[in-house]
């Protein structure tokens, strides 16, 4: 991709920034279409601070989800593996395998996670062993930036580098008794920097697979300036087209959350549209003080059906932003 550097090491981990929220973060999605369901994991090394931030989220039949969330410790960054997760790559750039055993919260109505607290104190445990191998089929999209002129994805202050690619992915989650297996596609990507989730102002990020050729990765992100850039890329027939333009329509449901999105997206070749149905939102925030502050953001993590040009897609939609004065920033555009 022009203006950034990627090399094989990049797979791997980076020694740790002299910033004292340096991360370093892994993501995986996948879903199987025929059986609608999938999930998420992420596992961030946050060297400095001790600890890494750990994210299970998985989408099941009947709107269940199960998760986990955790911030299990860490000495270093030589590796990502903590809490039960851990992440490994097969064959750089291209094959990866993220894995989780421990226990899972079953949500039975995912929307009780506006209050956390509440929700997971009450939520039923369950042995859970969940296995993604993720194998690209799309060109890798990003890296470190080449000069200090080129604009990151998300910005200086949010994962300075960040590589991305779409998936064909095998696995299986078992919860207890119950084993769901995966034939499907998905997405991954892979950031280091320093990281508050505080720092995003508001951004929407749409990524979806329509098989094996298809798909996109879409973000619509404003800063505290209020300026708004717009990036992303289609896959079409395996290869990747940067978007020009992009314009989103979200439908709200009654809790602010997004429940559909209309999309307008335009590359170089002319200009499509994809709708997105939420299937099952799962509403995460994160909270944390800056001196005498505290500052909040609202991260809806949304499993989503896809339509674009006759093809049925499956993926997510993620919207995060920051709360001010009990309402998100991006509400209700």
């Amino acid at each position: 991709m022009h203006g950034f550097r990627l090399a094989a090491e990049d797979e791997y981990t980076h020694a740790p920034s002299a910033d004292a929220n340096f991360n370093e973060s892994v993501y995986v999605n996948a879903f199987d279409a025929q059986g609608r369901y999938g999930g998420w994991m992420r596992l961030g090394n946050r060297a400095n601070e001790g600890h890494a931030e750990l994210s299970v989220a998985l989408y099941l039949p009947g709107g269940r989800v199960a998760c986990q969330f955790l911030r299990p410790p860490i000495a270093g960054n030589a590796t990502h593996d903590a809490g039960g997760l851990r992440y490994s790559v097969i064959e750089p750039l291209k094959r990866v395998r993220m894995t989780y055993r421990g226990p899972l919260m079953l949500l039975d109505d995912p929307r009780a996670m506006h209050e956390p607290r509440a929700a997971l104190a009450n939520a039923p445990r369950r042995d859970g062993e969940v296995e993604f191998e993720l194998c690209g089929n799309s060109p890798l999209h990003g890296g470190l930036p080449a000069s200090a002129a080129q604009q990151t994805m998300y910005g200086r202050d949010f994962s300075l580098g960040h590589f991305n690619q779409h998936c064909d992915v095998r696995g299986r989650i078992a919860l207890g008794d119950e084993v769901f297996r995966l034939d499907g596609h998905g997405w991954r990507d892979h950031s280091w920097g320093p990281r508050h989730w505080t720092n995003i102002h508001c951004y929407r990020l749409f990524v979806a697979n329509f098989g094996p050729a298809h798909g996109f990765m879409l973000l619509k992100i404003t800063g505290r300036d209020r300026v708004t850039r717009r990036c992303g890329v289609l896959l079409v027939d395996g290869g990747y087209e940067e978007i020009e333009d992009l314009d989103v329509w979200t439908e709200w449901s009654s809790d602010k959350t997004p429940a559909g999105v209309l999309l307008g997206i335009r590359t170089a070749r002319g200009a499509i549209r994809a709708r997105g149905e939420v299937v099952t939102m799962l509403p995460l925030r994160h909270r944390r003080r800056e001196g005498t502050e505290r500052l909040e953001s609202r991260i809806a993590e949304g499993f989503t059906r896809w339509q674009w040009d006759g093809r049925d897609g499956w993926g997510m939609t993620e919207y995060i932003e920051r709360v001010q004065e009990g309402t998100p920033v991006g509400y209700p555009l």
